[in-house]
Formats: structure tokens, sequence, C-alpha cells
């Protein structure tokens, strides 16, 4: 017999800045009233935009806000917590005294054993704690309340890679229900077994881990889209640009995928060279690869007092290199980071920059929006244009790249809930003329479509990309060369992304045994040769070989066309003095965009059958 849910909401309509988030006025289109039940045990994802309402949620169900309609009902007995995703620790002197604040705080006892093993000091000043230190309180806190329902916002937020596989390991043995907002796919897809989907003030509910969201998400969108097709309703398509967006946008990244794994590997056979000793990293020898370098570390080396942070390395970073920097919190990322960019001076060796570069810094420091300031204010100074990487394009337009609804373009700042400024700042960086892109955590407070997107831009800059980021999935699926520290200040250098360095980690603390019997041979006797690699590579036919050969630049034509004409509607008279070529060239753009996205599904189809 099943078991009684824990928490009810039933019938919950919630208006939030003069707008319906959930639900509606009775009689009123709009919404349905939103109704969710909690299990016990039930490990759940919380999936939306931002700004759908997610937050909201979750307060609604900690009590924390009442609903305009609706009951809230609660099985006696269960201790609901919430893990906020920025907690205000203003009020308080110290980490412990903040975590033992309120009705409900745990014993000091309980903290104290938890925070042993997140590796961090509650008597630390709350005012000085860093942000990973806050959220390490703060999870020691919920953890040691014994929640039977434990409410997360994104938890990953701060934390290094070992605080994320401990709390990853904690959930896991976890006996209660817990919802969790997160970025982070592989933390979804490890822990969660149903999904909550919240669009458009409609939440859905389906039994699978969020392994299985996103085809569930291109279903749902493409029978909508059929059902509005049906009925001829124009304007209820249009209202759907961004989700129809969202499944091309995912099928472009699939290419991209794949070529990235083709820059991953000449960068591995340039690395395996360095290491061999036939040449140089990076291929310093070879003159038409020196040219293209935009930052070379020769031997540096940095030091703080008697620790020392990073040990004598080298690295030759070429234009188009997509570089992710990993470790845990200490291990020397933001000084690795500073020495390659120059802000710090090694204590050893050279670090030398192109005389084009030019760089731009993305490190999500949301404070430094004015929240009286409104959107067009802070993308155009209030003008209706916008200056992107030399090209001038409508505000609006280029709010619509970005996921906004463009009649957000005169909302206050202070009215995004935080994850929409966080796309709002990356918009504005990406406008920016250079070549380049140095992100820290970018991902923080960004939805996964967002994540998409900002995947798709990173993959299309025409430059250089240094990215600081704990995302393993993001890393995994962006980033060319991944440079990890793992605190004793040697830094691995390793072609592709963050699971390529754990299995290089991996591999090198496993015990070898074929290593120890290659020592016993004789030096004489030549080690055996490696067996071939067996591969079921399908044989193309003489047109699919064709097409495997000529689309990467039956592509790129697409792409500088489309380019042409954007720039081309970038003129603002454009429409007033020839409205029919206006037209022409919009309905180009539409059918260039069409022909390109087709060209890269049948390149990746063709590449997957060619790799058998």
């Amino acid at each position: 017999m099943a078991q009684p849910p824990i928490l009810s909401l039933e019938g919950m309509a919630l208006q939030q800045g003069g707008r319906w988030l959930f639900g509606g006025p009775p009689g009123a289109d709009g919404p349905p009233p939103l109704d969710l039940h909690v299990l016990p045990g039930d490990r759940l994802a919380l999936i939306g935009r931002n700004g759908a309402g997610k937050t909201t949620l979750l307060r609604l169900i900690t009590g924390r806000i009442e609903a305009d309609r609706g009951q809230r009902r609660v099985k006696p007995g269960t201790r609901i917590v919430f893990l906020e995703q920025e907690p205000d620790l203003a009020p308080f002197a110290t980490l412990m005294d903040f975590a033992l604040a309120g009705p409900d705080a745990p014993a000091a006892h309980a903290v104290e054993a938890i925070a042993g093993q997140l590796g961090i000091d509650m008597s630390r000043a709350a005012a000085t704690a860093s942000g990973g230190e806050r959220r390490r309180a703060a999870i020691a806190r919920a953890l040691a309340q014994e929640p039977d329902l434990l409410l997360l916002d994104e938890p990953t937020n701060h934390l290094d890679l070992g605080a994320i596989d401990w709390l990853e390991d904690w959930l896991s043995r976890y006996r209660g229900a817990f919802i969790t907002i997160s970025h982070d796919r592989t933390f979804l897809t490890r822990l969660t077994r149903a999904t909550l989907w919240l669009d458009r003030g409609t939440l859905r509910r389906k039994e699978i881990g969020f392994g299985g969201y996103e085809a569930w998400e291109e279903q749902v969108y493409a029978e909508e889209a059929r059902a509005a097709e049906k009925l001829d309703a124009k304007l209820k398509i249009e209202a759907h640009w961004l989700e129809r967006g969202v499944t091309a946008r995912r099928r472009r990244n699939q290419g991209r995928l794949a070529k990235l794994q083709q820059m991953r590997a000449a960068r591995a056979a340039m690395i395996a060279g360095a290491a061999a000793g036939t040449a140089k990293l990076a291929l310093a020898e070879d003159e038409a690869f020196k040219s293209k370098s935009v930052i070379v570390a020769e031997n540096i080396s940095k030091a703080f007092g008697a620790r020392v942070v990073i040990k004598p390395f080298s690295l030759r970073i070429q234009n188009g290199d997509r570089i992710g920097i990993v470790g845990a919190n200490g291990a020397g990322k933001t000084t690795l980071l500073k020495l390659l960019t120059r802000e710090l001076e090694p204590d050893s060796g050279t670090v030398t920059h192109a005389k084009t570069l030019s760089g731009v810094m993305i490190d999500q420091q949301r404070r430094l929006l004015d929240p009286q300031a409104s959107v067009r204010q802070f993308l155009a100074q209030g003008g209706d244009w916008i200056d992107v990487r030399g090209v001038r394009k409508h505000v609006q337009a280029y709010l619509k790249d970005f996921l906004f609804d463009p009649r957000l373009v005169d909302t206050k700042i202070g009215i995004l809930s935080g994850g929409e400024r966080s796309r709002l700042l990356l918009a504005r960086e990406f406008a920016r003329t250079a070549n380049l892109l140095v992100l820290d955590e970018p991902t923080n407070d960004l939805d996964l479509e967002t994540l998409d997107l900002l995947q798709e831009v990173i993959a299309d800059f025409d430059g250089t990309v240094l990215i600081v980021s704990h995302d393993r999935d993001f890393l995994d699926r962006t980033v060319t060369v991944t440079l990890g520290l793992d605190g004793s200040g040697k830094v691995d250098i390793v072609a592709g992304g963050y699971a390529d360095w754990e299995a290089r980690r991996c591999a090198e603390a496993a015990p070898r045994p074929a290593a120890r019997r290659a020592e016993a041979r004789s030096p004489a006797t030549p080690a055996p040769a490696p067996p071939p690699r067996s591969r079921s590579a399908v044989k193309l036919s003489y047109k699919d070989q064709r097409d495997y050969e000529l689309l990467p630049a039956r592509i790129a034509e697409l792409e500088a066309a489309i380019a042409r004409d954007e720039a081309l509607l970038a003129d603002p008279d454009l429409y007033t003095r020839d409205p029919q070529r206006f037209h022409a060239i919009t309905e180009s753009i539409a059918k260039a965009r069409a022909e390109k996205d087709a060209a890269e599904e049948r390149w990746l189809m063709l590449a997957e059958m060619v790799e058998g």
C-alpha cells in the first residue's frame, strides 16, 4: 500500500510582481493552479527557467510565504529544512552563531561533526568568511537538523569538487525526501529519481531522474507544437519561440561536441609529444603554431611564504583554446588564473601576451548591478541599440538571443531573479569586443537552457577562453585543455575536460602490475605491442562520404552568410527605407539557419557512423 504524502500543495495560486506566477484569478485564462505531493523518500529535481518561480515554490513549501489561494498540508511531525542559495549571515558574529540560531537550531555537536567532514572552522567570523565557507556552514546547519524533507537551492554553488563529492555521498545515503534546484547536471543525474518541471506556471512531474529530463522536455514541446499547428494558432506558436529553440540548440551543441573532440585529439598529440621529449609543449618548434600563441608561460612558479602554490611549469596557449582550471578550494586556481592573465607576477619564469590580446573578465558579481536601473539602461545606456562585438543590434533582439522575453527591456534589474541577473551580466560582457574571455564560475545561478546557450556562445567565440569552474559536465562539454591542481603545487596539463583529468588521476593512483612486469623483463626484450582497438565503423557510401567531407565547408559558408545578413539588418533605417529588402533578408537568414541546422545534424550522424 502506497504511503501518504508528507507534504501536499493543492490548488495554489500566487501573484508576484504584478503577474500570476502560479494559477491566476478565478475564471481567467492562464496557468492552472499548482498541485504538488511529496512522498517519503522522494528524490526530486526541480527544473525550470530562471524566473519561473523555482525558489518561490520552495518557500511556499516551507510556509515562509503564503499563496493567494490554495492549501498547504504537512504530515504532523515532519521536519522541513531549507538550504537557501544566499542565507543572510549579517546578524551573526561567527559561522557557529549562524548555525545555532532560531527555534529549530540543531545541536552544536551535530553541527561540529558535519563541519569537520566538510573541512570548515565554525569559529570563523561570518563577515570575513568566503563564499565557499558560508556555503559549507549553511550545509552543516541544514543537515544537522535531521530533516524529513530537505529543500536544496543550488547546493553546489561555491563548493569545490571534494565538497561536492562529499555532499553527493551524504545524499545518496540520506533516507528522507529531498527537492533540489541545481544547474549541475552531474549532481542531478547521480542523485534524482523523479523530476518536477516548472514551465510557464505549470508544474509537471515525471517518475524519471534528471538523466531522462531533456528527452521528456523535447517530447512535450514537440507535442505542443503539433497541437498548435493543427489549430493554426500562429500567435500561440510565436509565444513558444524559446521552447522551439531548445532542441535545435542542443543538436547544434552535439555537432560542436564532435568538433571539440577533434580539437582535444590534436591537443593530446601535442602534449604527448612534449612528454616524450620529441617536441616542446604545444609544438613550440613549429613557427606557424607560435604565430597563433596568445599566452606563453615559461617555467613559472608562485609561493606565498613557505607554501608553494604553483610549482614550475610551462604552457603555450594558442588562439581558440578553451582552457579549464579545476581543483579544490585553496589549491591555487585563482593564483594560476592571475598568473596567466598577468594580474600577478610569478616568482620565477615569465608570462608573455600577444600584443593584440584584449581580455574581458566575467566573474558573476551580481552585486555590481544597480537594482534601480532598467535592463535597457544596463545593456544600451538607455537607447535602442547595442554594439555586439562591432555589429549594431537592437537591444530587444539581443535580449532574445540570451533567452529573455524582449518585453522585459524596461524592467528594473531589482525585479529579476538571481539567475536572470547572471544571464544579463553575461549578455553585456559577451557584447564587448575582445579576443580573450576569462570566466570565473560562470555557471552559478544559471538554468539549464542558459547553460546550453553559454556552451554555444563559448564554442562560437572567435578567441581564447579561460574558465575556472567546479561544474564537471560544463567543463566536459566546453574545454579543450584542463589544468588540474591537486593542492601540492603541481599543475597537470590534460587534453580534454574534467572527466579526462579525473581519469588521469585515477590511473596514476592505481597500482601498475604491467609496469612492474615490464621492469622485470630484460631491457633487450621489446614490450609487446598493444592489441589493435576493435571498431565497428560503417563503410560510407559514395554520397555519404562526399557529404562527410564537404559539409564542414558548407556549414562555414552558411555561418558567414548569416553573419553578413545580420550585419545588414543592423542598419536601423533599413526597414523604413526598403521594407521589402528587410523582409527578404530576414527570410534568407531563416532559410540559411534551417539549412545549417540540417547540415550539422547530417554531419554529426555521419561522424558517428565513421567513428563506429
